[in-house]
């Protein structure tokens, strides 16, 4: 059923088009107000969603009207939080948040996941400025929750997570930061600092064309169950402990 005039002139105007030569075309949704409250924390937030497009959908106009059959539901859609005036503050602070189903919403204490993506958007608040991007497809650095969860079975009988993902036969991290990074640059040009605990991530980055200049650590959310999954990162993973003394491994 093809939508009417009236929806399409409410929602056109908050659609974006991004397209880049060689690569499927993204549509950007957004900004949408979104007041959040966690504890004793509460910020007003502008959310964006995107998805990327097939070929033959390839217009604002086309998208509403094929999402009564696209079945979005099945797929998986990043989106990123944004605060304070992204587009032009001098500066901003942007965390690229990988999805961790179990740590996110569920408050597992086997990683630091949840903890990470609260306070980072605790930081970005008190900062004045920045943007969470909640990349969706990034469970279990890549490998999906079906195969993280046999990937947490094998961590139960003695594998650390770096061994646990190569022998289900993956590599030690597979995610993609290319679409966020795309969409990073049609909501601010100038540069960033990233939120994140490895050196080698900015680096990573910005060698795919994230334009930051440094980044600062997260560090905390320890408990005795995923003291393991910190230490790993630290040995295996890049990260730097010692930018947080107060953090006993």
């Amino acid at each position: 059923m093809k939508i009417t005039k009236q929806v399409e002139d409410l929602l056109i105007d908050k659609m974006k088009i991004i397209r880049t030569p060689g690569k499927a075309d993204l549509c950007l949704v957004g900004p949408v107000k979104l007041p959040i409250q966690q504890g004793n924390f509460a910020a007003n937030f502008q959310y964006y969603t995107w998805h990327q497009l097939d070929s033959d959908v390839n217009t604002k106009e086309k998208v509403l009207n094929s999402l009564a059959t696209a079945n979005l539901a099945f797929g998986q859609q990043s989106s990123v939080l944004v605060y304070g005036d992204f587009e032009k503050g001098k500066d901003s602070l942007v965390r690229m948040h990988s999805i961790c189903h179990t740590g996110d919403i569920f408050g597992s204490r086997r990683c630091d996941c949840g903890y990470q993506l609260h306070q980072s958007m605790k930081m970005v608040a008190e900062h004045g400025c920045g943007a969470i991007f909640y990349l969706a497809n990034h469970e279990g650095r890549g490998i999906g929750l079906f195969s993280k969860s046999l990937a947490y079975l094998l961590q139960q009988e003695g594998y650390d997570t770096v061994e646990a993902n190569h022998a289900l036969g993956f590599e030690d991290d597979t995610r993609s930061y290319d679409q966020a990074i795309r969409v990073l640059k049609t909501l601010r040009r100038k540069s960033v600092t990233l939120i994140t605990n490895n050196p080698k991530k900015l680096k990573a980055l910005k060698a795919h064309g994230l334009t930051a200049n440094d980044h600062i650590p997260l560090w905390g959310g320890l408990t005795e169950e995923n003291r393991s999954y910190l230490n790993t990162k630290i040995q295996k993973s890049g990260h730097l402990s010692h930018e947080n003394p107060t953090l006993t491994l």
